[in-house]
């Protein structure tokens, strides 16, 4: 190989090796500017009737961003705070999933959420905003017809982590 062709070659291998994949440790291509020191997260707003169901995934949100960030939390809005998180639950639905094929009765039904969240700096910046989240969980119905109505909370708890979780990994990831 000649002298030209070997520097070429290691031109173009500096060029794509300089370039980068985009690749990032987990937890370090962080969103939220340097300044954010505490964050607010107001209690979601329902627009449902399923009852609690904003305190369910407000209080899910709460406990993920406090144990996976080093931001101060906190639960009200106020001037002193850099950045707020703000959501709104939209839809709640429950279907059955699948029948007993005896009885023709459900045994099993699907619980989905919907519900939009932003996050906005003490400017009114959006950082962050997605309007469409969904969520789904399966739960076993009961026989009993007096624990029907609380079958679903376990589920929605379920599904409230999955939410918080996917949510802060979506802010500290920058996807």
């Amino acid at each position: 190989m000649t002298a030209f062709r070997v520097s070429l070659i290691a031109i173009a291998l500096a060029v794509v090796l300089s370039t980068g994949c985009g690749y990032h440790e987990a937890g370090k291509a962080v969103r939220i500017p340097p300044d954010v020191k505490t964050i607010s997260i107001p209690i979601f707003e329902n627009q449902t009737k399923t009852y609690h169901i904003e305190q369910i995934i407000t209080n899910a949100v709460i406990h993920e961003m406090s144990s996976r960030t080093k931001y101060r939390i906190v639960s009200s809005p106020s001037d002193d705070v850099d950045a707020t998180i703000t959501g709104k639950v939209l839809t709640t639905e429950s279907t059955p999933a699948t029948y007993d094929s005896q009885t023709g009765r459900a045994t099993t039904a699907l619980v989905t959420v919907t519900a939009s969240v932003k996050f906005v700096d003490r400017h009114g910046k959006v950082l962050f905003e997605n309007n469409n989240y969904t969520f789904r969980d399966q739960y076993q119905l009961s026989a009993d017809p007096l624990s029907f109505f609380e079958e679903d909370t376990v589920a929605l708890h379920r599904m409230a982590s999955d939410f918080s979780r996917t949510l802060v990994s979506n802010i500290l990831e920058a996807f």
